[in-house]
């Protein structure tokens, strides 16, 4: 007899999935049996949670559709946060929830909730199979609507149905579809119009311009512009690239924030950028997306265009004036040199009994690191490191949790990166928050033998956090962190570990973590007191670190001024 869930698990198969992730539970017995009888691996991590990340970060690295699987109740209810960071990062994710039987739906049943209103507003498509005669249409659907609007489609199946016999055994191969999307004639050439008369434009570029490099940087030669990246658009957009100014926003740095402010015109090319304060009001303004929803979406627009980057730049560029004044962008380009520079100067070693800099850390991760290697960062300070430092050639990629902002999410992204690429170097740059958040999945890396390299950047602290209660003039609370060696927890586990308290050990130990054959840890002991600058400071933020400095003082803790003084005195000089 071939079941319901059978027929679930030849598709998927059929379909090129060949990992799903997952707890099992007696509701997915029907599901997970199915799987046992063919090709697909079952993923067992130690939380729900990572399989959703897992799942979406291997979406994000191969294009292709990922799955992950809940049992009922909380089961499924413990994908949630992954699947969230999954939707809002545009990936496509089939999430099969088991439900509770199906005579028992509405009784206030041992484990019930309501899996299709809890996943409404994290997905592109969420249904209940309540019904054989459903399927297998509904999986049709659900992954249809993944692929084609990049995001996570859930299918709820009561256990009782899995188990139920198919009444049709119809297994469809989906195609993925590559359509051209340009604006119209009209709108492109409003679009020309506009920048032809505007002297200095600069390009903000996100995550929509993946496979439109070479497009984007002809057009901005063209233009004479300089390309501010936001953080998702950073792996696409930095190489190769002499008219990238890096990043502006809160894990910028001057430079991109500059020319952006000092633009007649500023061009956005797929990008979200989710920050109006760091966005200019009286410029003209020009939005080329894919999606239209998203245009006007941050900041009021002269002009909004619906396209593809990839198709749209070069259309827009037949129709442009060439700009031969170089001078925004020369000058755009001279600042952000002189930025890196200085960048580069915070991102050396301490002296004998010191905590090491962040950004020493990332950097010598960078420095050591493979030319594909897929990096990782924890939200929180991880992310600003790997920002400033982590440099992309086309080949390495840098997956987050960059919409979402969820914490804990480098070790479980990093799960399912690495085993949907066995023979390429996985980093994940954790922050003790989110790796002891979530630190049963450091088993999980043992037990499915995955080679993740795990950079802990151990401040004892929710780093971040803490920096953001100084800039509104609080004073640090509830955010410090007891933690164990974690080099000797990994250990324990079965993880090669190493720890780092010195600058002269941390290049010997990173070197020997990420050539070990397996899961490798190293914890390196990092300044709690690094204060990471924004692009531009205001008078908020003084105000705020005034009042936290005094504030801190009349409270008791004034060797805490101290410690933040000698830590960042290098940042003022």
């Amino acid at each position: 007899m071939v079941t319901i869930a059978r027929n679930i698990v030849d598709t998927l198969e059929a379909n090129g999935v060949e990992r799903v992730y997952g707890i099992p539970g007696d509701s997915l017995n029907g599901f997970t049996n199915a799987l046992r009888n063919s090709g697909i691996r079952w993923m067992h991590v130690r939380h729900e949670e990572a399989a959703a990340f897992a799942a979406g970060a291997e979406a994000a690295t191969t294009g292709r559709i990922a799955v992950c699987a809940g049992s009922c109740g909380p089961g499924n209810t413990h994908l949630i946060n992954g699947l969230y960071d999954a939707h809002r990062s545009r990936v496509p994710v089939l999430a099969i929830a088991a439900h509770i039987p199906t005579s028992e739906i509405g009784s206030n049943y041992f484990q019930e909730n309501h899996p299709t209103e809890l996943f409404r507003e994290c997905s592109v498509f969420v249904e209940n199979v309540s019904s054989p005669s459903q399927m297998p249409r509904l999986l049709r659907i659900a992954m249809q609507t993944a692929i084609e609007k990049q995001g996570v489609a859930v299918l709820v199946i009561p256990g009782d149905v899995a188990l139920t016999e198919a009444t049709d055994e119809t297994v469809t191969i989906l195609r993925p579809t590559d359509p051209v999307v340009t604006p119209s004639p009209a709108d492109l050439q409003r679009a020309a119009d506009l920048l032809d008369r505007a002297g200095r434009v600069t390009i903000l570029a996100g995550a929509g311009c993946a496979g439109a490099h070479d497009e984007v940087v002809a057009l901005a030669d063209h233009l004479g512009a300089p390309i501010v990246h936001a953080m998702r658009g950073k792996e696409y957009l930095e190489y190769d690239n002499p008219f990238d100014v890096g990043m502006t926003g809160l894990l910028g740095f001057a430079s991109g924030y500059r020319a952006i402010e000092a633009c007649d015109a500023l061009l956005m090319l797929g990008t979200d950028f989710p920050y109006p304060d760091f966005l200019p009001r009286e410029k003209t303004i020009i939005q080329i997306d894919v999606r239209g929803e998203q245009l006007g979406r941050r900041v009021p627009l002269d002009l909004g265009l619906v396209g593809s980057v990839r198709d749209t730049a070069p259309a827009l560029q037949e129709l442009l004036d060439h700009k031969d004044d170089r001078t925004h962008v020369d000058d755009s380009v001279a600042h952000y040199e002189k930025t890196r520079e200085k960048l580069d100067e915070l991102a050396g070693p301490v002296k004998e009994g010191r905590d090491q800099h962040p950004q020493y850390v990332a950097r010598t991760i960078d420095e050591i690191a493979n030319d594909d290697a897929v990096f990782v960062p924890d939200v929180g300070s991880p992310v600003m490191w790997a920002a400033r430092y982590v440099r992309m050639n086309g080949r390495r990629r840098l997956i987050g949790s960059f919409s979402h902002g969820s914490m804990a999410n480098a070790v479980s992204q990093a799960i399912g990166i690495q085993a949907a690429h066995p023979g390429r170097q996985v980093v994940a740059m954790a922050g003790d928050g989110g790796l002891t958040m979530m630190l049963g999945e450091l088993i999980t890396l043992v037990q499915l033998n995955l080679p993740v390299k795990i950079v802990v950047f151990d401040n004892s602290s929710l780093n971040f956090v803490e920096l953001e209660m100084k800039a509104a003039g609080f004073v640090n609370w509830g955010t410090g962190l007891q933690n164990p060696d974690l080099a000797r927890v990994a250990e324990a586990i079965g993880l090669r570990a190493l720890r780092v308290d010195r600058s002269q050990d941390l290049a010997p130990a990173l070197a020997e973590a990420f050539a070990h054959h397996g899961p490798a840890l190293v914890n390196v002991v990092t300044e709690r007191q690094e204060v990471t600058i924004p692009p531009s400071v205001n008078a908020t933020q003084i105000k705020g670190f005034s009042l936290y400095a005094m504030r801190t003082v009349m409270s008791g803790r004034g060797d805490e001024i101290l410690d933040l003084a000698r830590a960042n005195l290098r940042q003022v000089f």
